[in-house]
């Protein structure tokens, strides 16, 4: 497979080749799909076995029509067929709302699904595109979108909840909200394909609120919550003239007898569904921590049964995709072709902890194997690659992320934030050997701020040059003290002349070294005469030195987080760390975990679904 690998993504007008190619080019067998968003636990093995039993029946005769096949889809989900469509994928369903309800434009979210944004450039619409930001880790703002619909005059606007690719989530009032907001437009389209893998809010969904809308429609997959791509079904819920008008142009026979025959089976496997979604979200919670845990990789929070990552800076996605494929047999998805996202970006696609071992195994020789062949290189060696995020990759390597050579920090910084600014336990150390993650370091005493600064940077009295005072570090009282012990060794005492100006306020550390100083410096002219050559101190500073006394106790000191290496620890959402991630942050929870409910006996409905597994 390796020779074929980079042909057989030429050579497909989709993203990724199909498993069915790949098996070809592999003696029959496929690759771990880490690309496909499919339900890994549904149908269970024994669906699997009814479906096989069946298969010469399934495939020699015609289906019934799809007025029959949606109605008994109605009756499990409680719905009003009336309100119902059931296309040949949701992508059919796009395809039918962009050529009836899409007059002259549509406002989308973007990074998002392919179709959202080709298929009404297709056919001459025009497409506002509203770029999610990676800064505010691709949330989207219902406020900022409805103000840039505003100034753009769009008729139609689509929310995908969660999005695909990155994950991101609404809850169904700031959904509700956005609908109410925008009550005058042609079309609002809420496209909730993956939201039965969300657990944030116990009823996310708006499909209650499509029935009694005259605008909007909401379109829900059955492919991925089934595990079941390859069957091609899904639906949208209306008010009875929209879904009406959809359901009128779709032919008649436009389900096949292998989505027939699941829609007619799901009636006694309820129990089996719910089950599956609690396994795939209980996954995400793992294969999160899981991938956290690689240097400069960035996991960003996901409802849906896929992950959004960031590579660490310097690797290329296409790169990395093929040689997990090609090296590894796991294939991945690599979004350089989604607009609004770039080849630095892999959407991971959830699946069982066993695979999930095989992928990280797979990610670590592959990103950082070795010098020549991993696919991270060296810091300031540059990169080959012309994604455009290249130039800010250097930048990012060259800067810290900060817009400021390395050296120049210090200096700019005119105090340390507090230590609660940066929550969450400090990133942990690169590994050795692994070329390429963190900068070349800046001297110890550039790199820190100035209340970390080593103590002899901090005006004192002049010592005699015979008898050059000891680096704080080295007196065994003040290294014990708390908070100072993890001070830097200072560096050589400089002339009084050329010492900073002392600091306006100093930190409870900076005063108690700068005290055990004063009290060395007395005791030593105590003991000794001062040469003729020394200048004697100053009658201040003589009177606050026999007046300083050290503290009977000193409080412990909290010891204060360094900053992160440029690519690494860094989760691009303010307070996250991709050693830090709780199963509330990637769950996108603000309130405590629920407590989980009884399982299910039988099918849930539409409308309440998400009540029965947490």
């Amino acid at each position: 497979m390796a020779d074929n690998v980079a042909s057989l993504f030429r050579g497909t007008a989709a993203h990724s080749p199909s498993m069915a190619a790949l098996a070809r080019e592999s003696d029959g067998v496929g690759p771990i799909d880490f690309c496909i968003p499919c339900n890994p636990y549904f149908p269970t093995p024994g669906m699997f076995d009814e479906l096989a039993g069946r298969l010469r029946e399934i495939i020699t005769y015609y289906p019934s029509s799809a007025d029959t096949i949606t109605a008994e889809l109605c009756a499990l989900l409680q719905l009003p067929p009336s309100c119902v469509a059931m296309g040949n994928g949701s992508t059919e369903l796009i395809t039918w709302i962009d050529h009836l309800l899409v007059r002259e434009s549509l406002a989308i979210p973007v990074p998002t699904f392919g179709r959202w944004t080709d298929q009404p450039m297709e056919t001459g619409k025009r497409v506002d595109m509203f770029p999610l930001m990676e800064s505010n880790g691709f949330a989207l703002d219902p406020a900022q979108y409805i103000e840039f619909i505003r100034a753009r005059g769009t008729r139609v606007a689509v929310i995908c909840n969660p999005n695909n690719p990155d994950g991101g989530f609404l809850s169904r009032r700031a959904v509700v909200n956005f609908m109410d907001q925008l009550q005058d437009l042609d079309l609002i389209v809420i496209d909730e394909s993956f939201l039965e893998f969300a657990d944030a809010e116990n009823d996310p969904s708006v499909v209650e609120e499509a029935v009694l809308r005259p605008n909007v429609i909401v379109l829900r997959s059955l492919g991925k919550n089934f595990g079941l791509h390859g069957i091609r079904f899904g639906y949208l819920v209306a008010n009875p003239a929209l879904a009406g008008k959809i359901r009128s142009m779709l032919p008649k026979w436009n389900l096949n007898s292998f989505a027939e025959t699941v829609v007619f089976m799901l009636k006694e496997h309820g129990a089996e569904y719910m089950e599956s979604l609690h396994l795939v979200r209980r996954d995400r919670l793992d294969m999160a921590r899981q991938l956290s845990a690689l240097p400069g990789l960035t996991v960003y929070p996901s409802q849906g049964n896929f992950l959004f990552v960031r590579l660490p800076v310097g690797a290329e996605g296409t790169v990395v995709r093929d040689r997990l494929l090609s090296e590894h047999r796991i294939l991945v998805r690599e979004c350089g072709n989604k607009i609004g996202s770039s080849s630095r970006f892999l959407r991971l696609v959830v699946r069982p902890e066993t695979d999930v071992r095989r992928l990280v195994s797979g990610m670590e020789q592959v990103l950082y194997g070795s010098r020549r062949g991993a696919a991270v290189p060296e810091l300031g060696t540059g990169t080959s690659y012309s994604s455009g995020t290249a130039a800010v990759d250097r930048l990012i390597s060259e800067t810290n992320g900060v817009g400021m050579p390395l050296a120049a920090q210090a200096a700019a910084m005119p105090s340390l934030p507090p230590a609660q600014t940066w929550p969450g336990p400090a990133p942990a150390q690169a590994p050795t050997g692994m070329p390429g993650l963190v900068p070349a370091p800046a001297p110890a005493a550039a790199m820190m701020p100035p209340q970390q600064q080593p103590a002899a940077r901090m005006p004192a009295p002049a010592p005699p040059q015979q008898q050059p005072m000891p680096a704080v570090a080295q007196m065994p009282n003040v290294a014990q003290m708390p908070g100072v012990a993890q001070m830097q060794p200072a560096p050589q005492m400089q002339p009084a002349a050329q010492m900073m100006p002392q600091a306006p306020q100093m930190s409870a550390v900076a005063q108690m070294a700068q005290m055990a100083q004063a009290a060395q410096a007395q005791a030593q002219r105590q003991q000794a005469p001062i040469p003729a050559v020394a200048q004697a101190p100053s009658p201040a500073a003589q009177a606050q030195a026999r007046s300083m006394q050290p503290p009977p106790q000193v409080p412990a000191m909290p010891a204060m987080a360094p900053a992160p290496a440029a690519g690494l620890g860094q989760t691009g959402m303010p307070g996250l760390r991709n050693r830090g991630l709780t199963a509330a942050q990637v769950r996108g929870r603000t309130e405590p975990e629920p407590a989980p409910a009884p399982q299910p006996t039988g099918w849930p409905a539409a409308g309440a679904m998400y009540n029965q597994v947490g």
